[in-house]
């Protein structure tokens, strides 16, 4: 007999239904970002580092205002001085010999031929590629300056009613403007920069301002003009070269609408397209039908994945830095360096040369990419490491003289070592911290081709030279001769421990235990037994009496320092999990405590971002949401570009400048997905470590270990629906976010066991399922 149903039961019954339902339309709905996401001014910029951001990974722009006039900054990824670095490749370019120089303590050597030459030299470099200049009308205003993320689009209102939409196509390289209710001509001018004539010293040259450029010797480039179009072409070091072109219809109908592009030529490699030509052709057709097709792919882009939450800052923050993963990370284009296609617009060389440092910056700028449902740009960076492998090992017999595969921690273009702090620059292990990329691909989407073509061949090499590298001591243990930390100590002689540090030895470890599962994924369990017994022999992490992660067996954290470098096993590589229990929790607790204690003097606003991640993976949300916000507030500009220093001068970090990098900006991104969903420990966690203040928040489209989409909603500070689509047959386990559920829907996805507070499913590829909570 069916029971009758209060009113009070009714009333219940039917808040509980409609808060499913919202929840459900929201893991099923559009994942576009809403106009209160959109960077939004009342004027232009005056300087290019606050600019509005357009990008597509291998052109980009930033539009504001210099003297008066409105400036487009134009830069193409792969516009580089390529000359080899003079000094370094010298008889003594040797692993050996540092180790016997070390050994002696007579390091000025070092020093002199490896570290000064990248400060004393001006290439080899990324530089920039020149602007456009615009000449308006006397006495108008700015009036409005936004970035519309949704349609990656830059429009510009003037007080007098004139209106310029502006986009860098998503897919080609080519930038468009319209300029709209134009009453007289605005013609663009094409400045180039200047690459000859006096040097200007500006200040103190050094790595974070960079040198002038007339420093790289080049002749000055040829502008020349045409009817309606403005070419420049300038000649590099090598035969190198680019160009750039800007071409416009003339005004008509109280519009002009116009093109520029970017190309770069090297001696040697595949003939591109001139800019010239591309101008040309796009000309042909309209700034509506660029848009309609730059558009999609934007739609396609913002449809992968999406999260809400109740702090606007965060939220804001977090599709602010994937628009500009969008605009930086494409396949066939460079991967993201240092500042991508923004390189300064002042006369200079780019910070740190604009460079590809992979000690910690290039793998920050990808954190996001995995979690966030990326991959396709996540494989940009891939692709890169992969062309240029043949170089690496080059370096890996030039510099080490062993077989397998070393990358530097500090490169050109095309992979080659640039020097600098080598403890760094040349560090043995940096290969291994790339591994965790390849290994984060195949984990996130389980692509079994790519597992036997690219990430198990990567980890062979890697695990080779690391077994070459590596020797054992007097009591049988391995590690490295010598071995360093990430930035602890400079450049100093000190800076080198006879000890391996924690550092060197979570990217070993990890190497060795990933490459073990690789191994047995593909079938050879030879290999795997290998390289089990081989990580055997190497010692546990360096931990004090207090259970805190030290530097190295002989020095504890005890300085506040930007790069936390002796906590990689807890995050990025997870190999000590607050999973594995109290022991585990005790370590991470501690050692995230005594780094909240000694404080963050001297820590950069990537420090924060990475800061995040880490509470986050100790289930620390309140930390986590903390870190984020200081970000966000003192460490970016308005236009949202990490800075580095803290810009309020609040005492959040002594380090105050402001050189412009992007991986403190993904690694912000990556720590709010982290919150959001976890799936390193095996299983996937829901809102993991999301603050008690956050009652409602929604995530769509997370990508989980495993090759699986997650979507969730949580409403009154629980979790009331969970949605997942498994891409690959196999299994899923999740853990449970309440006790009792509903299937509310359920295609090619059957549960199988629940216990122990974890749910185990049985998926078929492309089967969904849709939980909801029932009590």
């Amino acid at each position: 007999m069916r029971n009758k149903m209060t009113g009070t039961d009714h009333n219940f019954f039917l808040k509980t239904t409609l808060t499913c339902l919202a929840a459900l339309s929201f893991l099923t709905g559009q994942a576009q970002p809403q106009e209160k996401h959109n960077l939004h001014f009342d004027k232009l910029a005056k300087v290019w580092d606050e600019a509005l951001p357009l990008g597509n990974g291998t052109v980009g722009a930033l539009i504001w205002e210099r003297e008066g006039k409105l400036r487009l900054s134009l830069d193409r990824a792969d516009i580089w001085d390529m000359r080899p670095m003079a000094g370094l490749h010298r008889e003594e370019f040797s692993y050996k010999w540092v180790q016997d120089q070390v050994r002696k303590k007579d390091y000025k050597p070092v020093q002199q031929y490896f570290d000064a030459p990248y400060d004393r030299e001006p290439a080899p470099s990324k530089i920039p590629a020149g602007a456009l200049e615009f000449a308006l009308p006397a006495g108008i205003e700015v009036t409005k300056a936004d970035v519309l993320l949704a349609s990656a689009t830059a429009v510009v209102e003037w007080s007098n009613g004139m209106v310029l939409k502006t986009f860098v196509h998503a897919t080609k390289p080519a930038g468009w403007f319209r300029f709209e209710h134009v009453s007289e001509n605005v013609m663009p001018e094409l400045i180039a920069p200047k690459y000859s004539g006096a040097v200007k010293e500006g200040g103190e040259v050094n790595s974070l301002v960079g040198d002038d450029l007339a420093r790289l010797g080049y002749k000055q480039g040829i502008i020349t003009r045409e009817a309606n179009s403005i070419t420049y072409r300038q000649e590099g070091w090598g035969g190198f070269s680019y160009e750039i072109a800007v071409k416009w219809k003339p005004l008509r109908n109280g519009i002009i609408e116009g093109v520029w592009s970017v190309s770069s030529h090297y001696p040697n490699a595949a003939a591109r397209p001139n800019a010239a030509a591309i101008t040309s052709d796009a000309l042909k057709g309209t700034y509506s039908t660029a848009y309609s097709s730059h558009v999609a792919w934007w739609q396609k882009f913002w449809n992968m994945s999406s999260i809400r939450v109740p702090d606007a800052l965060i939220e804001k923050q977090w599709y602010v830095e994937q628009y500009k993963f969008g605009s930086a990370a494409r396949r066939g284009a460079p991967p993201i360096s240092l500042q991508a296609v923004w390189t300064a617009d002042n006369g200079r060389i780019p910070p740190w040369k604009g460079d590809y440092h992979h000690d910690l910056n290039t793998q920050l700028s990808y954190w996001p990419a995995y979690s966030g449902n990326h991959l396709e740009e996540a494989l940009g960076y891939l692709d890169h490491l992969d062309e240029n492998k043949e170089n690496y090992q080059r370096y890996t017999k030039q510099y080490f003289g062993v077989e397998g595969l070393a990358v530097p921690g500090v490169t050109t273009l095309d992979g080659t070592e640039m020097g600098g702090w080598i403890q760094y620059s040349l560090s043995p292990t940096v290969s291994g911290w790339l591994a965790h990329h390849y290994y984060l691909q195949w984990r996130y989407g389980m692509d079994s081709d790519f597992l036997k073509d690219r990430a198990y061949p990567w980890f062979k090499q890697v695990c080779t030279f690391f077994e070459n590298i590596t020797i054992k001591n007097e009591k049988g243990i391995r590690q490295l001769p010598i071995s360093s930390s990430p930035e602890i100590r400079d450049n100093k002689l000190e800076a080198w421990f006879p000890q391996t540090t924690n550092y060197d030895l979570a990217l070993i470890r990890f190497a060795f235990g990933a490459g073990a599962e690789l191994a047995l994924a593909t079938g050879d369990r030879v290999q795997a037994q290998k390289w089990r017994e081989l990580l055997a022999e190497f010692p546990p992490f360096a931990f004090t009496e207090n259970s805190e992660l030290m530097f190295a067996p002989t020095l504890p954290y005890n300085e506040s320092h930007r790069h936390f470098s002796h906590l990689m096993a807890i995050h990025p590589l997870g190999l000590i999990k607050w999973e594995d229990g109290p022991e585990a929790q005790k370590m991470i607790g501690n050692t995230i405590a005594l780094l909240d204690k000694i404080g963050p003097d001297y820590w950069c606003g990537y420090s924060y971002s990475w800061l995040a991640n880490l509470k986050a993976r100790a289930k620390d949300g309140a930390g986590a949401q903390k870190a984020l916000e200081i970000f966000a507030k003192a460490f970016c500009l308005p236009n949202s570009f990490h800075a580095n220093g803290d810009q309020t001068k609040s005492g959040l970090s002594k380090f105050t400048y402001r050189p412009f990098t992007l991986e403190g900006n993904f690694a912000f991104a990556s720590g709010l997905q982290e919150m959001m969903l976890q799936s390193y420990a095996g299983f996937i966690e829901i809102m993991p470590a999301v603050p008690e203040v956050w009652k409602d928040a929604d995530f769509k489209d997370l990508r989980a270990e495993g090759a699986v989409l997650v979507s969730a909603a949580k409403r009154g500070g629980k979790v009331t629906s969970i949605g997942m689509t498994a891409e690959k047959e196999g299994e899923i386990v999740l853990k449970k976010p309440f006790e009792k559920y509903r299937v509310a829907s359920a295609k090619g996805i059957e549960i199988v066991k629940d216990e122990g507070g974890l749910l185990r499913l049985k998926c078929r590829a492309s089967g969904s399922i849709v939980l909801t909570r029932a009590e």
